[in-house]
């Protein structure tokens, strides 16, 4: 390990093989961080924050801060976050409330870009891209493969289906599925994520699937059963389709349209 000499660490923080702590960094009580994990300085990571293996935490963030929501009453809750992430400057990931799981995930693979925020409750998959400045309210759920243009904002309780991807400035205020593009204030569709699929090696006969399911959904004048029935006994069978439309059907906030 190389600890800085005027970086702060708790007796009670685990640090992995090859961690290396920054000057002025701070670690609290209780934190794990795993093996190679290279924390620049000037970075607070406070109580009960979890960091796996082969992550860049860049100077200035500020990791497992309480949370900004007026129910918090100081009960006991987590960050995790998962390996071979980077997270740049200025970034802002706050601890979970009690609520629902009690924990703000990250997982694998994800580049959180300047100044991003990512709030109470928070659940990000993998391989996930927040350009500069996205801010995510508490309880958004971003599944894996996502991007989302800079200063995007997010409310709350707000899901964004894999693979899609969302235009700079955007204001999101209800889900979005997978596998489409969004943008504007506030959000709407403009087609499926065409590109972003391609370069991750989509099949064609995928491409086409979801092609059909999209515009029965959004591009028709059926009601959404109707749709789903054609798209279930004339479409091609595909796990992705399969879930583009159980994303839809889950929907509480309700789809972007």
């Amino acid at each position: 390990m190389k600890i800085h000499a005027t970086a702060i660490v708790a007796p009670e923080a685990e640090l992995g093989e090859g961690v290396e702590i920054g000057a002025y960094s701070v670690v609290g009580r209780h934190v794990r961080i795993g093996k190679n994990t290279v924390v620049a300085p000037h970075v607070v990571i406070e109580e009960g924050t979890q960091i796996g293996e082969h992550c860049i935490i860049a100077q200035f963030s500020s990791i497992g801060g309480v949370p900004q929501d007026l129910k918090f009453r100081g009960e006991e809750s987590r960050v995790v976050i998962g390996n071979f992430n980077n997270i740049r400057e200025f970034v802002t990931i706050n601890r979970a409330t009690q609520e629902d799981i009690g924990t703000t995930i990250i997982a694998d693979h994800n580049l959180i870009m300047a100044y991003c925020h990512i709030a109470h409750n928070c659940q990000l998959g993998n391989h996930i891209v927040l350009a500069n400045a996205t801010n995510l309210a508490g309880h958004v759920l971003i599944e894996d493969y996502a991007v989302l243009g800079g200063l995007t904002g997010v409310h709350q309780f707000t899901k964004i289906g894999a693979h899609a991807m969302i235009g700079g400035m955007s204001a999101v205020n209800m889900d979005i599925p997978p596998f489409v593009t969004a943008s504007g204030n506030r959000a709407k569709l403009y087609g499926l994520n065409l590109i972003g699929m391609k370069r991750r090696g989509f099949p064609e006969e995928t491409i086409k699937a979801l092609k059909f399911a999209y515009r029965l959904i959004f591009r028709s004048h059926l009601l959404l059963a109707q749709a789903v029935e054609i798209i279930r006994k004339e479409g091609a069978p595909s796990p992705e389709v399969d879930h583009f439309l159980e994303f839809i059907k889950n929907s509480k906030r309700g789809v972007c349209r």
